[in-house]
């Protein structure tokens, strides 16, 4: 009985991080097999593609970290009362990095698509695997959130994975950016 137990508790986390994976794969598949292009994409006003990409990257990356400071006052880990509209901002950022994510995302993969091979930096490919398995984070973290079987831990531990493969996209892209370039518009680059 207590086997079957702790298999009914595993069923919900190991088709979230299945499923995850499959979109995370399915995703990389199109970014290898996509030939890229820039026609398709927008710069949202900014003077190129790679300006509106760096600069919603870092939004991006600062909504990432207030996701992380807002999970860790609700679950009650910094000492002091979560303050009661704390949910609420909570899941709106969430929705806003996540569509922000979704924008950025078309754009590299319509645009570079997922580069891989002889004569592609090795942050290169980081970066491309770890955009692709930022959705599949995803859907392991909406699994969590709206099933109602899925064990405690799963919330935790799907908040987490999303937010260590963001940073490591924002790190291997805006961040990278930012110190090899400079600021888009700054004048501190070509």
């Amino acid at each position: 009985m207590a086997d079957t137990t702790a298999q009914k508790g595993m069923a919900v986390p190991l088709a979230a991080f299945a499923a995850g994976a499959v979109v995370a794969l399915l995703i990389g598949v199109f970014g290898a097999a996509h030939q890229p292009t820039a026609s398709g994409t927008t710069a949202l006003g900014f003077q190129s593609v790679i300006d509106m990409k760096v600069v919603l990257s870092t939004v991006i990356g600062v909504l990432a970290l207030l996701q992380i400071v807002g999970a860790l006052w609700l679950y009650g880990r910094l000492g002091i009362a979560a303050p009661s509209w704390l949910g609420m901002a909570h899941r709106v950022t969430g929705v806003v990095a996540i569509v922000m994510t979704t924008f950025v995302a078309y754009t590299c993969l319509w645009a570079l698509g997922l580069q891989t091979g002889q004569g592609v930096s090795t942050r290169t490919v980081v970066h491309g695997i770890l955009g692709c398995a930022v959705f599949g984070a995803v859907v392991v973290k909406v699994v969590a959130v709206r099933s109602r079987r899925a064990p405690g831990w799963l919330i935790p531990v799907a908040g987490g994975l999303l937010f260590a493969v963001l940073i490591g996209v924002v790190l291997t892209s805006a961040v990278w950016y930012i110190a090899q370039v400079g600021w888009p518009g700054s004048g501190t680059y070509g």
